[in-house]
């Protein structure tokens, strides 16, 4: 009897959903954007959890002085638990505008935006340039091999394609619901009993 292997699923370009029973508190009502999903592990933006930090202050500690008002009282984000002193910028597709090639360190993320780490993206927001839509975390979100595909078959997350004004345009408030509202759900719906058939 042959044994099928599971087939490889890519979120990449996706929101995971954080389901009600979710059993680390870190990701409890989160959306994460995910920006990478390998055979390898995956990697993501939690996009729905404010910090106490404006992208005036984050510009300030980078000794970046921020001139463009209508990111100044911006929040920074909690991105996820790891590298949570690193910045990371995700963005709208800058195509000519940062040169051929984005800024240093930027991931295209196949069929949707792109996130960049280094200084250079933030040294153009400073200057009055870059990307025009951002959001700035601080960390990441990461899984190493297998482990998002298991807590997904554990009811943990529910995955949707993501749609870039949600991440940019939609009050951090409703950024769960209007997620959710893209199956066709509400959170009332949901419950957080895990059931399998």
């Amino acid at each position: 009897m042959a044994v099928m292997a599971a087939q490889q699923i890519n979120l990449t370009n996706q929101f995971l959903i954080a389901m009600p029973g979710m059993g680390d508190g870190t990701f409890a009502g989160t959306v994460v954007y995910m920006c990478e999903h390998t055979e390898k592990g995956a990697l993501g933006l939690v996009i729905n959890k404010p910090i106490d930090i404006t992208l005036k202050n984050l510009f300030e500690k980078v000794e970046l002085s921020l001139d463009r008002e209508d990111l100044a009282e911006a929040p920074v984000y909690f991105g996820g638990p790891v590298q949570t002193e690193r910045g990371f910028v995700l963005h709208e597709p800058m195509g000519a505008e940062a040169g051929a090639d984005g800024y240093n360190s930027s991931l295209k993320i196949e069929g949707g935006l792109e996130m960049t780490t280094s200084k250079d993206v933030l040294e153009a927001l400073a200057n009055g340039a870059g990307p025009k839509k951002v959001l700035v975390t601080l960390g990441y979100s990461g899984w190493a091999a297998g482990q998002l595909e298991d807590e997904m078959s554990n009811n943990g997350w529910i995955n949707v394609e993501a749609q870039p004004g949600i991440i940019f345009d939609t009050p951090v408030a409703e950024r769960y619901d209007k997620a959710l509202s893209l199956l066709g759900i509400a959170a009332g719906m949901l419950s957080s009993a895990a059931g399998h058939a």
